[in-house]
């Protein structure tokens, strides 16, 4: 069977409904987006009905919805055009209408989960609010597949599948996955951030960080967990400053230990860390980026990990001396105030150097060959972080 042509479609209900043809033109035209009608899916009748209708469009809305579903159903896409004339689509309408554009958008968030297409966020990739193009040819993809499997009426595991979609070698893509192109636009992206410097120190690393970082035992780690597991930590246990901020790293950061009186016992969070060396990798290695209360301070430690992480071994000035020169290429004011590189440069080296990811004194600072990879580990988790909205306040 042919495709639905828009303008005979159009020229059709021109003859049946005509004061609901040019209402019907604007919708299909939003719709669309001059791509042929049988390129559309749930997800983007959903999201025009939802979002972009109250959002954007203006006229009478609840009018423009059945509009597009006479349309629809002229063109024998009946599934979508009850979707118009549904009582989900009138309440998020009114919804936006009444209380505004919170209120609209929640109601339009909750009843697009409700569908089962709207592809979840799987263990090798958080879906952005901001996408490129190949992360929203990704994402319609992927939700074009949920839809056709929830047609089939069998019980489907959405996290599952989705991520069968997304690694699967496609041939449209020319052998290519889909997460393999999410992944490459990200790195691109993040290799492209502010400042020549620091696009410069960041290109080899495009292809470095493609791949995933093989995770790594953290013996002192998983030596102080285990003691905490098997037997409650006295508070003053190993004097060493090394010794006493893992303490706090397990502590305050990952949340693995809890002070009980004068003692330290291991938490839910600290049991399965210590069951699992690949999560306990990834939480360790993901506080050397975890975002801070600024976004200076990740600019300081991104720097400063790519410098070590390219096999420099410098003293502690001179890793600091470098860092100010790459962030403020970026636009930042490193010597004043605030933006000060010593205390989030310190704050890392401390964490690397308390996990046995690096050794640090006066005279040098270098990564261990773990630490190496530790600084990997943090640079991808970072550079493959979904791109949020980013609140003004």
């Amino acid at each position: 069977m042919s495709a639905p042509d828009v303008t005979a479609l159009l020229t059709e209900l021109e003859r049946s409904e005509p004061d609901l043809a040019e209402d019907a033109r604007t919708a299909v035209e939003w719709l669309t987006g001059g791509e042929p009608l049988e390129t559309v899916t749930q997800l983007d009748v959903c999201e025009f009905l939802w979002y972009t209708l109250p959002l954007k469009v203006g006229g009478d809305h609840e009018r423009l919805a059945c509009a597009l579903g006479k349309l629809l159903t002229l063109g024998g896409l009946d599934r979508y055009a009850a979707l118009c004339e549904s009582a989900t689509t009138l309440q998020i309408l009114r919804a936006y209408a009444r209380d505004g554009e919170d209120a609209g958008t929640a109601a339009y968030q909750e009843a697009l989960e409700a569908t089962g297409v709207l592809p979840p966020d799987v263990a090798d990739l958080r879906w952005s609010m901001i996408m490129g193009p190949e992360e929203l040819g990704a994402h319609v993809a992927c939700s074009a597949a949920l839809e056709l499997a929830i047609l089939s009426g069998e019980e489907i595991d959405r996290v599952a599948l989705t991520r069968r979609w997304l690694t699967e070698p496609r041939a449209e893509l020319g052998g290519d996955s889909w997460l393999n192109r999410v992944h490459g636009e990200r790195l691109n992206r993040w290799v492209l951030g502010r400042g020549p410097a620091r696009r410069e120190l960041a290109q080899p690393f495009e292809v470095r960080l493609h791949a995933p970082i093989a995770p790594q035992p953290l013996p002192a780690l998983h030596r102080l967990l285990s003691l905490a597991a098997s037997e409650s930590l006295p508070l003053r246990l190993a004097p060493s400053p090394e010794a006493l901020r893992l303490r706090e790293l397990a502590e305050h950061d990952l949340g693995a230990l809890l002070r009980d009186g004068a003692k330290l016992t291991i938490t839910d969070e600290g049991r399965r860390l210590l069951d699992s060396p690949e999560e306990l990798w990834a939480s360790a290695t993901g506080l050397l980026l975890a975002r801070p209360e600024h976004e200076f301070d990740v600019s300081v430690r991104e720097a400063a990990l790519m410098l070590l992480a390219d096999g420099s071994v410098m003293s502690p000035r001179e890793l600091h001396t470098r860092v100010a020169e790459i962030v403020g290429g970026e636009g930042w004011q490193p010597a004043t105030g605030r933006e000060n590189v010593a205390r989030p440069l310190t704050g890392l080296i401390g964490q690397l150097t308390a996990l046995d990811l690096a050794f640090g004194d006066d005279l040098v600072v270098r990564l261990t060959p773990a630490g190496h990879l530790a600084a990997l580990a943090a640079l991808r988790a970072h550079a493959l972080r979904p791109r949020q909205y980013v609140s003004p306040g």
